[in-house]
């Protein structure tokens, strides 16, 4: 993982041809997330998965519902949004996931907490997690909270819809020893996957895939 750039981020509820999924998971990325806000069930999050499988790609599933966590993916994330307004998206869902399938975990099942930063707040997951918009000096002291106090192994800053503040991200890395940066939201062309690229570890790329699907292949030539 401390290799990987890029990374597609594919929403179960939206539409893909296979096509399409072919040409993204040869597209030389480094992996998949498959996960979203509305509309994610377990037998479209199972069928996304199917297709993907078929491929020589790792294959993560970000946790947004108990509902529809499927087996067989190389890696779970839960999300911990760390300038949420309520307690239960920063410890309630992880603890409520942690005793149902603790079973797994005892059997070495992948599950990863990532600690999100959510920045855009005109997006649903914003609103969702009931987030307070935090300032330059709060995203920094979540990512230092994130590494040095909970040791987490993802630091996500989450634009979602919309792009980011390139120097604040750059802030961000430079708290960052042993914790990945992720930086998700805007990536729509090779230019802003080039300029977001050097200061996070690894991009996420999604809404573009299905707005300008051209230019969502064009972002992992940025960073490669």
């Amino acid at each position: 993982m401390k290799s990987w750039k890029h990374i597609f981020k594919l929403d179960p509820a939206k539409e893909l041809s296979d096509d399409e999924i072919d040409q993204l998971c040869q597209s030389g990325t480094d992996a998949i997330i498959i996960g979203g806000t509305d509309g994610v069930t377990y037998d479209k999050v199972e069928s996304l998965l199917e297709k993907v499988q078929a491929y020589a790609l790792p294959c993560l599933l970000e946790v947004s519902t108990m509902d529809a966590i499927v087996p067989g993916f190389d890696y779970y994330f839960i999300p911990m949004v760390m300038n949420s307004t309520e307690k239960k998206w920063m410890m309630d869902i992880q603890h409520k996931a942690i005793k149902h399938y603790k079973p797994f975990l005892d059997w070495g099942l992948p599950l990863l907490v990532e600690g999100y930063c959510i920045l855009n707040e005109d997006c649903k997951a914003f609103k969702k997690t009931n987030c307070k918009r935090p300032d330059q000096e709060d995203v920094i002291a979540y990512a230092y909270m994130a590494e040095h106090f909970f040791s987490l192994p993802i630091f996500y800053i989450e634009y979602s819809g919309m792009y980011g503040d390139p120097e604040l991200v750059a802030q961000v890395k430079a708290e960052l020893k042993q914790t990945l940066l992720f930086y998700g939201g805007g990536i729509v062309n090779h230019d802003k996957a080039r300029e977001m690229k050097k200061h996070a570890d690894v991009i996420i790329v999604g809404n573009i895939i299905y707005d300008d699907f051209v230019k969502a292949l064009e972002t992992v030539t940025a960073v490669k």
